[in-house]
């Protein structure tokens, strides 16, 4: 399966394809699919193309995304735009892999090195999913490790020793207090059996 850019004869035809809009809401989001065959200049024969079709609630004009596929005739169009959505989701966590763990950073001339740098990459990498998983508060799962480091891992904090005690003391102007707070208290709150 693979994403068509956009042109004027599949948006005409998506338009034609689309149910008649006189009765519709436009409170409400719709969204269609459609699926026909269409046949670019540069191509020998027609092929099978899915048309996604979405309108904002409050929008007047729908959206359209074009994908060519072979797998029409085993899956419905809503199950293959969902797997090629997938395939997006997987294509950002490796990237965040690779940006934020240096998962692509293998510069030594060892095979055994290399091995070890990447299962430390996959592991903090994990370790990371699992913080975001578990500890972080609803809405802010999603974050990207940059986010994650600055919010807390460079802290500012200072080293007090108190008695027999070291603790750290945060910066009284530190933006992401609250928010450091619940992460660390989930944290504590988390039964390892």
């Amino acid at each position: 399966m693979i994403r068509l850019k956009s042109n004027a004869n599949l948006q005409r035809l998506a338009d034609e394809l689309l149910p008649s809009a006189l009765a519709s809401d436009i409170t409400k989001p719709e969204c269609y699919y459609e699926e026909t065959t269409y046949q670019a200049n540069s191509w020998v024969k027609p092929r099978k193309v899915i048309i996604k079709s979405v309108r904002p609630a409050g929008e007047l004009l729908f959206t359209h995304s074009f994908f060519v596929t072979n797998l029409v005739d085993a899956f419905s169009p809503e199950a293959i735009i969902s797997t090629y959505q997938k395939r997006g989701t997987m294509e950002n966590y490796i990237k965040e892999a690779k940006n934020g763990f240096a998962f692509d950073k293998m510069n030594s001339h060892s095979y055994q090195v290399n091995e070890v740098k990447m299962m430390m990459s996959l592991l903090a990498y994990n370790l990371t999913n699992w913080l975001r998983t578990l500890c972080f508060p609803e809405g802010q799962k999603t974050m990207q490790i940059d986010t994650i480091r600055t919010r807390i891992i460079k802290v500012a904090s200072k080293l007090v020793k108190s008695g027999r005690s070291l603790y750290f003391k945060l910066a009284s102007s530190f933006v992401y207090q609250e928010f450091f707070w619940k992460v660390i208290q989930r944290i504590q709150r988390l039964k390892l059996e």
